[in-house]
């Protein structure tokens, strides 16, 4: 009988996987995917591809399961209720250690999530490493709720928004801004860049954010439109 391999870690850290918490959660709740079908709409062939991972879940189709779930998006990402804290309660505390954190990988960050246990924070924080390189290579400017804080660890960024010129931060410096802004940060060296990010909002949307996986922004940088007209001419 052939054995099940663990999922390799990546430092320790697991990478979420929506499509097994779908599946997880049906289960628990003793539902047939027919019955997910009935509370999503979605078909029930491409309800099994989600749970396989054998299609994309964009932010549209996250929101349309958590809804039909009547759970937290969160809770696809691996975030778990205890089935108490409410976000009024007070004391609530978790420390997370070395490398540990919700491992979320996209095409242009590897962001980690420290304390994902914690549902409904208020800030949402992220140590992010920059992958991409170049505006061109990081694709549209991303928009979610909320506001952002961002301090430079390592490396340097260049942070473009859609209402400023570009600015260069090097390790020590910090930007705080509206999320809601167009806004994308590229890696200005080829060394490691990272920072770390405290957000604002629904940290749902957010990780789905950074994925790719919300509507492209309608407005582009500064930069990026300079460029542009260069380019025609």
């Amino acid at each position: 009988m052939k054995q099940k391999t663990k999922p390799v870690l990546v430092d320790g850290r697991s990478p979420a996987k929506p499509g097994a918490m779908l599946k997880s959660l049906r289960i628990q709740r003793g539902w047939t995917l027919a019955d997910v079908s009935q509370r999503t709409g979605f078909p029930v062939s491409t309800l099994s591809k989600m749970e396989n991972d054998r299609v994309s879940l964009t932010f549209d189709k996250l929101t349309r399961i958590s809804a039909g779930l009547e759970v937290d998006i969160s809770r696809l990402f691996g975030a778990h209720d205890d089935g108490g804290d409410d976000v009024q309660t007070s004391g609530r505390r978790s420390v997370a250690r070395a490398g540990e954190g919700m491992a979320i990988p996209s095409r242009n960050y590897s962001h980690v999530y420290p304390h994902a246990e914690l549902l409904n924070k208020r800030l949402i924080p992220i140590v992010v490493d920059h992958l991409a390189r170049s505006l061109d290579e990081f694709g549209d400017l991303l928009r979610h709720s909320g506001e952002e804080f961002i301090y430079v660890l390592e490396g340097e960024i260049d942070v473009y928004t859609s209402l400023y010129s570009p600015v260069r931060l090097q390790t020590g410096d910090s930007i705080y801004l509206d999320s809601t802004m167009g806004h994308a940060y590229v890696a200005a060296t080829p060394k490691p860049c990272r920072v770390l990010a405290v957000c604002s909002g629904s940290e749902g949307q957010l990780i789905a954010a950074v994925k790719g996986d919300t509507p492209p922004a309608t407005t582009t940088a500064p930069a990026a439109r300079a460029k542009k007209k260069s380019r025609r001419r």
